[in-house]
């Protein structure tokens, strides 16, 4: 395994992980502050397509490649 692919598998994981847990501080944000169901979609929407954004960079660059 060359020093490359370890950088992209280890940012890809990492990555990964970080939305996880951003994603639980949304569900728990939204839970806490009591938004309902029509406010966990609204804060789950908006700041969750940064991570729609990553994912498609990702898949964008796999085309490209390709």
């Amino acid at each position: 395994m060359t020093v490359a692919e370890f950088e992209e598998i280890s940012l890809i994981v990492c990555i990964g992980g970080l939305i996880l847990y951003m994603l639980f501080i949304l569900y728990k944000l939204s839970e806490e502050s009591k938004a309902g169901r029509y406010g966990t979609f609204i804060i789950f929407f908006s700041l969750g397509l940064g991570f729609v954004g990553f994912a498609a960079k990702s898949v964008i660059k796999m085309f490209i490649e390709n």
